[in-house]
């Protein structure tokens, strides 16, 4: 009844039903808190309520919590990540929602256990998220482009770039190949340690892989090496990138080669 109502958008149909089973109006069943819950998260107002379902769930026999519950609230979790600062304040629900996971013996999924690797790599908790990723063949589940992605991401913010540099390789060696946003980071990050044989080269896979990066990232590398004295070599760069990245525009070139002509022209 709760999938039919929320499919025909009849949401205050399906709030007064999860009432009413929470009330104790039917049997508990597993299909239909988790139906409930999933309704719940993705309402704003009713965000709290996927918890208190959870929370039911956990005391009931008939209705103990999946592994679809479990994706399902991580994935509710992590849409709320989205500055720093409230990052920290969902990251201690999904520390326990990780080890009730355990408690009630649910074995987790590369879902699961990629949703709590990037809960820490957001908050910068990189040595947590790289210990769920040493357990992740315990439970017999394998990293994808995301685990590899997540970490490398959240060791490059962290300040560990060569680490990130080092999952970043491994990632490409098993044929993963990560999304814009890590590439990006990593290379502004090679870039501002003046690493600059290893940007590049990153930067040339990401072409490669038909990904092309901003503007922001090209100028971080193109600004970088002017302030390292390696001018020439910048404008030469820039004719490669334009050579190579068919996404890169007129006026993306023109605002990258005026930048170079301002931090070049003594």
């Amino acid at each position: 009844m709760i999938n039919i109502a929320v499919s025909s958008k009849r949401y205050r149909v399906a709030e007064t039903l999860v009432e009413e089973v929470l009330a104790g109006a039917c049997p508990p069943s597993l299909p239909l808190y988790n139906s409930m819950i999933k309704f719940c998260y993705g309402r704003k107002f009713l965000f709290n309520r996927a918890f208190d379902i959870y929370k039911k769930m956990t005391k009931c026999e008939d209705a103990k919590p999946s592994l679809e519950t479990y994706n399902l609230l991580l994935n509710a979790l992590l849409s709320k990540f989205n500055k720093l600062h409230v990052c920290y304040v969902y990251l201690h629900s999904v520390r326990s929602l990780a080890k009730q996971m355990k408690f009630f013996g649910v074995i987790p999924d590369t879902f699961a256990l990629n949703m709590i690797i990037k809960a820490y790599s957001k908050c910068l908790e990189v040595d947590e998220a790289i210990c769920v990723y040493r357990e992740m063949g315990l439970y017999g589940c394998e990293p994808d482009a995301f685990t590899y992605g997540y970490i490398a991401k959240g060791l490059c913010e962290k300040g560990r770039v060569n680490q990130g540099l080092e999952f970043f390789k491994e990632m490409r060696n098993k044929g993963f190949i990560p999304k814009g946003s890590t590439y990006m980071i990593l290379v502004c990050s090679l870039a501002l340690e003046r690493r600059f044989e290893d940007a590049t080269e990153v930067v040339f896979d990401m072409l490669d892989n038909s990904l092309s990066p901003d503007q922001l990232t090209y100028k971080t590398v193109m600004e970088e090496l002017s302030r390292e004295g390696r001018g020439d070599y910048a404008f030469e760069l820039l004719e490669e990138f334009k050579t190579r990245d068919s996404l890169m525009n007129e006026k993306t070139y023109k605002s990258l080669l005026n930048t170079l002509y301002f931090l070049n022209k003594d």
